[in-house]
């Protein structure tokens, strides 16, 4: 059963989110994220290398930062899904309720997948 979201990700403008190569090399990349209930959603293109690596890797670190990724906190072992196209719109509806910019469409235009993060 998911934990709740952690306190030192709750408010957070972005997080880090840290994915692992093959080899076991992590990724980190600043990501905007939105909370719901015992979950945080990304949204992201399923072209991107993070996308990749959670398809070969669903454990990733989750960690609070700032908008060019130095974290401000510890890192979070957590789990990362790629949502199915159906879960999309409520994965967004989080998103926009956290960030106006998401709601411009011409930006996000090649926005095709959603991932859903648990503790």
């Amino acid at each position: 059963m998911p934990q709740a979201v952690p306190t030192a990700i709750r408010g957070q403008k972005y997080i880090s989110l840290t994915t692992f190569r093959k080899n076991g090399s992590g990724v980190p990349t600043p990501v905007w994220f939105g909370e719901d209930a015992d979950k945080l959603y990304v949204m992201t293109r399923r072209d991107l290398g993070k996308t990749k690596r959670i398809r070969n890797n669903p454990q990733i670190l989750v960690a609070p930062c700032t908008i060019r990724g130095k974290l401000t906190g510890s890192q979070l072992t957590a789990t990362a899904r790629i949502l199915p196209s159906q879960d999309h719109a409520h994965a967004r509806r989080i998103i926009n309720k956290k960030y106006w910019a998401a709601r411009l469409p011409l930006l996000w235009r090649k926005i095709d997948t959603y991932l859903e993060i648990t503790f």
